[in-house]
C-alpha cells in the first residue's frame, strides 16, 4: 500500500485498515510456511522409508535368507545321520524342514512386499511390463497394453519409482476390471527434468464407476507423500489416470 500524494503518513482510516487486517494476513503466512515446512518433511520421510525398505530388502534376502535355506539342508542331512529313534527323529526333522521352507516362503513374500523385486532386476518399465501381461479384460479376451516410455529412464528416487510402478499398475488393473474394451494405453514420459509423468488411458466404457477402494486410495496417498498430484477422469469415451511425479523429494 502506498502513501496518497501530500501524506507523509498512512490516513487514520487506512491505517485502521491495516491494522484491522494486519493479525489474519500475518496468521495465514505463517499458517503457509507450515504447510511448507510439513511438505518438506513427509517428503524426507517418505524418501527415507523408501530407501530403508530398500535397504532392509537386500539385508534379509541376502542375509537371512540363505542363512534359513541353510538350516533347511542341515536339516536333510541330519535326517541320513541320526541313528537312534531313527522313525521318530525322521518324522519331527522332516516337518522342520517343511516349517523351515514356509518360513523362507514368507520371507520372500515380506520381502518383496516392502519393494516389488522386479523394479531392481528389471528396471521400472520392464517390471511394469511383466507386471500387467497376465492380465485380461472383463469379458476375458487378453488386455492388450501399448507402452510408450523413453528408451532410458534416468535414475528415479526409489520413492518416485516405486509410485510410478504402483500408479501404473493399480490403473492398468482398474482398466481391466471396469472397461468393456479391452486396449489401453501407457506412457512415461519426462516432459521437463524435474518430473515424471504417468499416464494410463483406454477408450472402452466403463461397465460400472470406479470405486474408491484400497487400490485407488493408495495411489492417492503414495503419489500425494512425494508431493506429486493424481487425476482420475471417467467419460462414456473412456478414463484416463495421470500421475506428475517429481524427480527431486522436497527438501
Amino acid at each position: 500500500m502506498s502513501l496518497p500524494p501530500g501524506h507523509l503518513r498512512l490516513p487514520r482510516a487506512a491505517a485502521a485498515v491495516v491494522d484491522l487486517v494486519a493479525a489474519p494476513l500475518a496468521q495465514a503466512l505463517h499458517a503457509v510456511r507450515l504447510s511448507e515446512q510439513l511438505r518438506v518433511s513427509r517428503g524426507r520421510v517418505v524418501s527415507a522409508l523408501e530407501e530403508e525398505r530398500r535397504r532392509m530388502r537386500r539385508d534379509l534376502h541376502d542375509g537371512l535368507g540363505p542363512t534359513l535355506t541353510g538350516i533347511g539342508y542341515t536339516a536333510d542331512a541330519a535326517v541320513n545321520l541320526i541313528a537312534t529313534d531313527p522313525d521318530r527323529a525322521i518324522e519331527t526333522l522332516r516337518g522342520l524342514r517343511a516349517d523351515v521352507g514356509d518360513a523362507i516362503t514368507d520371507i520372500r513374500r515380506i520381502v518383496y512386499g516392502l519393494r516389488p523385486r522386479a523394479l531392481d532386476e528389471l528396471g521400472l518399465v520392464d517390471a511394469v511390463r511383466q507386471r500387467i501381461a497376465p492380465l485380461r479384460a472383463a469379458d476375458g479376451r487378453p488386455l492388450t497394453v501399448t507402452i510408450d516410455a523413453p528408451d532410458r529412464l534416468p535414475p528415479l528416487p526409489a520413492a518416485v519409482e516405486v509410485a510410478a510402478y504402483r500408479v501404473a499398475v493399480e490403473a492398468v488393473t482398474n482398466v481391466a476390471r471396469h472397461s468393456d474394451g479391452a486396449i489401453a494405453t501407457l506412457t512415461l514420459e519426462l516432459p521437463d527434468p524435474g518430473s515424471l509423468h504417468v499416464t494410463v488411458a483406454d477408450t472402452g466404457h466403463c461397465t460400472e464407476p470406479w470405486t474408491h477402494g484400497v487400490g485407488i486410495r493408495s495411489m492417492y496417498e503414495r503419489v500425494e507423500q512425494i508431493g506429486g498430484k493424481l487425476t482420475i477422469t471417467t467419460t462414456p469415451e473412456g478414463s484416463t489416470v495421470t500421475a506428475h511425479l517429481p524427480l527431486a523429494m522436497p527438501g
